[in-house]
């Protein structure tokens, strides 16, 4: 069933017959969850995060008027969320679990569940140490164009800069990637 009927279904829906919707989030959660681990750089929020960004589609979905495909909008809520979400995470301490008697401490171990563990390929590893690498100056920029294929002008009007200066992020960040990533022994013949 295409996003548009799906939608239409959802909308119609009786209070609390939420398929039509639930349909929606399998086809497109695994892109939104993704996404939002790139964005936020971080694993342990990514899940809440996705799970946030559906929420806000579904009782903004009687506002969705099809101008665009589903996926285009939902992209855009889980970019605007996840901006808002590090713009609050700007100023607070993190802990980096490295840090020696740190690592040992159970109260800070996060267990990797199966799922993720047996969808993550050493690729995807790879990728993403090589993303999370890079400055979120650099990072947001290059996921919201490589990742989410929103225009130039959009990301400069989302991170309030100047279109030249955009271009300029994503060229960087696309060369530190590169870079980065055969550093650590990523094959590009293939990509």
């Amino acid at each position: 069933m295409t996003d548009e009927k799906l939608v239409e279904e959802a909308i119609a829906a009786l209070p609390g017959d939420f398929r039509a919707f639930d349909k929606l989030v399998i086809k497109h959660q695994s892109m939104v969850r993704t996404n939002c681990r790139y964005i936020s750089g971080s694993e342990d929020d990514a899940q809440d995060l996705a799970q946030e960004v559906f929420v806000k589609a579904y009782f903004n979905l009687a506002g969705f008027q099809g101008k665009s495909q589903f996926s285009t909008w939902v992209k855009r809520i889980k970019v605007n969320h996840c901006l808002n979400h590090l713009r609050r995470q700007k100023g607070k301490i993190q802990i980096d679990i490295e840090t020696p008697g740190l690592s040992s401490d159970v109260r800070l171990q996060n267990k990797k569940t199966a799922a993720f563990q047996a969808e993550a390929t050493e690729k995807n590893q790879l990728i993403s140490t090589t993303l999370d690498g890079l400055n979120e100056n650099l990072r947001v920029p290059l996921i919201m164009r490589d990742m989410d294929g929103i225009s130039y002008q959009e990301i400069a009007d989302h991170l309030n800069l100047g279109l030249s200066a955009v271009k300029m992020r994503i060229n960087r960040a696309r060369r530190e990637f590169r870079t980065c990533y055969l550093a650590m022994g990523g094959d590009l013949t293939h990509e």
